[in-house]
């Protein structure tokens, strides 16, 4: 498969089954099923967003640093204010279209974020098992 095309099923099949995935949280912490998707959908374009940004000033910064590499705590830098970033910013999104208080939304969004730090990486697992290593992952030889 091409690298090109090996990422659109990558990113479509994440998405789909991230917000499905969402939506069914949603619903299983009693929301509507309506809110519930709205929340899905909302969540998943503030997450997608948000990467582009983060990844846009978090690449500006990195061009202008004079120590080059990504290192383990770089990397472990780039995840938790990724992430954190991404708390902040989601918050507000799930209490408004969840209906529910700010800090409701916050621990609600706490959850989440849990929740997909597992699913990444288990989704990523079973997408190499199934489609193979990228080419950037194979071993030299």
């Amino acid at each position: 498969m091409s690298p090109v095309l090996r990422r659109i099923v990558y990113v479509c099949a994440f998405e789909g089954l991230a917000l499905l995935s969402s939506t069914l949280i949603f619903a299983m912490l009693g929301n509507d099923a309506a809110s519930s998707g709205i929340a899905a959908i909302a969540a998943s374009a503030v997450a997608v967003s948000w990467n582009f940004v983060f990844t846009t000033l978090f690449e500006w910064w990195e061009a202008r640093n004079p120590v080059k590499g990504r290192s383990p705590r770089r990397r472990a830098a780039h995840a938790i204010l990724f992430e954190g970033g991404l708390a902040i910013v989601l918050t507000p999104v799930l209490s408004w279209t969840l209906g529910m208080p700010i800090m409701e939304a916050f621990a609600t969004n706490i959850g989440l974020l849990a929740f997909f730090l597992a699913y990444t990486y288990l989704f990523n697992l079973g997408f190499d098992k199934l489609f193979g290593l990228p080419a950037s992952a194979q071993p030299q030889g």
